[in-house]
């Protein structure tokens, strides 16, 4: 995220339900001192419509500064919408696909909820609606089990890579 660049970036981070997307996602902001935004918390605490989210990303796409989303990107046609808007206001958008595998996902669920039924519920409804991104996407794959240097080391070399402009 340093040195020269032409185009300010814009890191849309998204996968399962206790995947790991918080936790990379607040940890790049702060290393690398990027605004950070969780839509899918801005939206349920705001109780905000799709159109108001389009909306604030249009808003901070343009302070031209590098921006790290969470979240608001689970469909093909949501990553489309935002990174249309973002490549309208000369961004880099960048994909980054945190997976991780399904028995990890079921413990820190049920640790989080405290309820294996309820931790079972958030994570159905949250997959629901939850696309896979397309190999046209060209999303950086993390895994959410790896450390954090680990991840930020593939990330930065995924920045760095021709395939990624």
């Amino acid at each position: 995220m340093e040195g020269k660049k032409s185009k300010p970036r814009a890191l849309l981070v998204f996968g399962a339900p206790c995947s790991g997307k918080t936790l990379f996602s607040e940890k790049f902001s702060r290393k690398f001192e990027l605004a950070y935004f969780n839509l899918d918390d801005l939206k349920a605490q705001q109780r905000l419509t799709r159109k108001n989210i389009l909306l604030i990303v249009e808003l901070l796409a343009r302070t031209k500064k590098d921006l790290i989303f969470e979240g608001g990107v689970g469909t093909e046609k949501e990553r489309t919408e935002i990174r249309n808007i973002l490549r309208a206001a000369s961004y880099e958008p960048t994909l980054i696909w945190i997976q991780t595998d399904l028995s990890t996902i079921r413990l820190r669920m049920k640790m989080r909820h405290r309820s294996i039924s309820v931790a079972r519920e958030k994570y159905d409804e949250a997959v629901a609606t939850l696309e896979a991104p397309t190999d046209v996407e060209k999303p950086l794959i993390l895994s959410g089990k790896h450390t954090f240097d680990t991840q930020t080391k593939h990330v930065l070399a995924g920045l760095a890579s021709p395939e990624q402009k």
